[in-house]
């Protein structure tokens, strides 16, 4: 396909635009001085209903760069506020990002196409609004590994090297991340409005996001008070699938948030390998606030934050509307609590949730703690051992074999009357061998920012895609990194 060839069809239906005037600013895209195109991830465009091969050429490059804005797109800035690190910035906004539009996909869902590092807009607040390589391919690359493991996540359809330089610690390759959502509505969305007591947008606002993601609502007597609980429902389910895998977000502020219950902005995140509620990789997080124990309660204080936004709506008498809706962030800890029941059953291969297998699982947690037993491998070699072969699991524990002994001849109890090859192939579905690890991350986005060298990147990816199957050839992927290297790793924003 040549240069001249037409602009790549994109459906856009624009309803952001369309329903929510003034909630944003219209913004143009900056463009990018000599664009490459680095990645377009086809599986993402065939689902979208988009042509891969058009994306991939010289005029989907110009698109994907910022450099044309096609047809049907209406390119926007988003308004949010956000508690960042338990402080209120009145706000926020899309610094560095636009929302070019919607389109529905091949499953009929309608998902934002947006733009990651596109140039300053009215919210820059003093920033570039630019994003270096190496954040953008960890984006891409957490997405997709996320998505892989079954979580809910953003995803990244392209990312694009400028040919500019952006400025941070040093100078860095620039680069454009094309991310899809199933919305950009956050918590700090609604913070904005509220902040500023301007009830009718907040009511927009809230109309909104009920017939995107909540239609049934809209036909409810207690419509806002039933999107706070449906948001509740996702956001316990999402933090006990990320609690899962040893996920640490990193930057757990209320703009960070969706409302659709999926993660988004994988900046200062990390993935734990020996089990430690108290990690932190975050080099901005210095008092551990979002450390990996704490992220089930703090999604439950960024929720608090959302439901004070929806109070004028869920009743004009106030004391009844933060009865309400105080009841319904209660509800998160019960929520929260049988989803992870329900996966810890299933990681440990469990037929029920009886009080002694509760306690099992718990005890198996403060197992690995006392002992820096690294929580992915852990997990996988339990289904090892329910096939008799307790081999792998001894040899993660070393010098603490009786401690693993006394634990397992529980966990063998509690499972003699089960089928130990069904139990196993189940354990598996679940328990991934492979995960993003930091140190395979780090040295993947080094070699793509310092040598120009996209192969480990690439290879690193094909294996994150299919995290449950052990592969021999691959191993390397599944060894965490040393205890020295844990030890001192940290993450970092990237804007």
């Amino acid at each position: 396909m040549s240069a001249s060839s037409p602009v790549p069809h994109i459906p856009f239906d624009n309803s952001y635009a369309r329903d929510l005037v003034d909630l944003y600013v219209d913004w143009q895209p900056a463009g990018s001085p000599s664009p490459r195109l680095i990645r377009l991830n086809a599986g993402l465009a065939e689902e979208l209903g988009l042509d891969a091969q058009a994306m991939a050429s010289p005029a989907g490059l110009a698109v994907l760069a910022g450099n044309q804005v096609p047809p049907g797109a209406h390119s926007l800035a988003q308004a949010y506020a956000g508690h960042q690190f338990g402080h209120f910035s009145p706000q926020l906004g899309d610094g560095r990002a636009l929302l070019l539009g919607e389109l529905i996909d091949r499953q009929g869902r309608r998902r934002d196409i947006a733009f990651k590092g596109s140039g300053r807009t009215p919210f820059s607040r003093g920033g570039d609004g630019l994003a270096a390589l190496g954040p953008v391919l960890r984006e891409y690359l957490l997405g997709e590994a996320m998505h892989a493991l079954g979580i809910p996540t953003t995803r990244a359809l392209a990312a694009v090297a400028t040919g500019g330089q952006v400025m941070r610690e040093r100078l860095l390759p620039g680069a454009i991340l094309c991310r899809v959502a199933a919305s950009h509505l956050r918590v700090g969305t609604f913070e904005f409005f509220a902040a500023r007591q301007d009830v009718e947008k907040t009511r927009r606002l809230a109309d909104y996001a009920i017939a995107r993601h909540d239609p049934a609502l809209a036909d409810e007597p207690e419509p806002y008070a039933g999107l706070l609980d449906a948001v509740i429902r996702r956001q316990a389910a999402l933090l006990a699938r990320w609690m899962g895998v040893g996920f640490i977000h990193g930057v757990m502020n209320t703009d960070n948030m969706t409302l659709s219950g999926e993660t988004i902005d994988y900046g200062p995140c990390a993935f734990m390998e020996h089990y430690d509620p108290q990690a932190v990789f975050s080099s901005i997080d210095k008092g551990g606030r979002y450390a990996y124990g704490n992220q089930p309660a703090i999604a439950q204080w960024n929720l608090a934050r959302f439901a004070e936004s929806l109070l004028p709506l869920i009743d004009a008498d106030q004391d009844r509307a933060h009865e309400r809706a105080l009841a319904l962030v209660h509800s998160f800890v019960p929520h929260y609590e049988r989803e992870w029941r329900a996966l810890q059953q299933a990681k440990l291969g469990l037929a029920g949730q009886g009080e002694a297998e509760l306690a099992l699982a718990a005890d198996l947690l403060v197992l690995l703690q006392n002992h820096a037993i690294d929580y992915t491998l852990a997990h996988r070699r339990l289904a090892d051992a329910a096939l008799g072969d307790e081999a792998p699991l001894r040899e993660l524990f070393g010098a603490a074999q009786p401690a693993l002994q006394t634990w397992l001849s529980r966990w063998h109890e509690l499972t003699r009357n089960s089928d130990a090859a069904a139990r196993a192939q189940a354990m598996r579905r679940v328990n991934p061998i492979y995960i993003p690890r930091n140190h395979q991350v780090e040295a993947a986005l080094a070699a793509a920012v310092d040598a120009g060298d996209l192969a480990p990147f690439e290879r690193l990816l094909q294996v994150l895609a299919q995290p449950f199957e052990e592969r021999v050839e691959d191993a390397v992927y599944a060894e965490p990194a040393a205890p020295a290297v844990t030890a001192g790793y940290r993450t970092f924003c990237g804007t």
